[in-house]
């Protein structure tokens, strides 16, 4: 799924906090965004494996949840919230296509490495692609009522992350078709560090 939807989702976990424990709501919320946004920072290193961890994710957050339950200290929280939003993007990730530059071809059968099994877990495709119109429908669907009940910076982040969602929704295909041109046509120290699906 696309990062959009991983940032909303992310922050939706946190949200019953608003209601539940308002004094830790903020780094709850900040928490959730923040694990909603990490798995992804190996997009061009190792993508959904170097920093995808669907198994050793969940693993941490349980005791994690747990401590953060009975000391209440915002540090907890957040490193509750940062476990519970990565484990839930792994999770999601799993539920979307492959990993391949068109996904909507079914070409993959890598959804998310799992470091505890040794071995790449399959698609569900239960979400098309990344980008596709159930992305964005979910996407919508979280963040729309996310937008009406959070105010300040989460706010701004989630009216953020529905434009760019959308926007990207709008041209996932096109891209697609240009990656290769812009990606084949870079400086050869910037090519070493592209990954191949890019030049597909």
């Amino acid at each position: 799924m696309m990062l959009p939807t991983h940032a909303i989702a992310g922050l939706a976990i946190a949200a019953p906090l608003l209601v539940l424990a308002p004094d830790h709501a903020a780094v709850a919320l900040a928490g959730g965004l923040v694990g909603g946004l990490v798995p992804d920072l190996d997009l061009y290193s190792g993508h959904r494996r170097t920093l995808h961890y669907p198994s050793g994710y969940t693993l941490a957050a349980v005791p994690a949840v747990g401590f953060a339950a009975v000391l209440q200290t915002p540090l907890l929280v957040a490193l509750a919230f940062v476990l519970m939003g990565a484990a839930l993007h792994c999770r999601m990730d799993r539920y979307g296509g492959g990993l391949e530059l068109r996904p909507w071809e079914a070409t993959s059968e890598r959804a998310v490495y799992d470091h505890v099994r040794g071995r790449w877990r399959s698609p569900k495709r239960w979400i098309q692609y990344d980008g596709a119109p159930t992305d964005a429908g979910l996407m919508v669907l979280v963040g729309a009522p996310l937008f009406v009940v959070l105010d300040g910076p989460f706010q701004w982040v989630v009216a953020v992350a529905l434009a760019t969602g959308a926007t990207y929704a709008l041209l996932r295909r096109r891209l697609a078709t240009l990656a290769p041109v812009v990606f084949g046509n870079v400086p050869e120290p910037i090519s070493a560090h592209v990954p191949d699906r890019y030049r597909q």
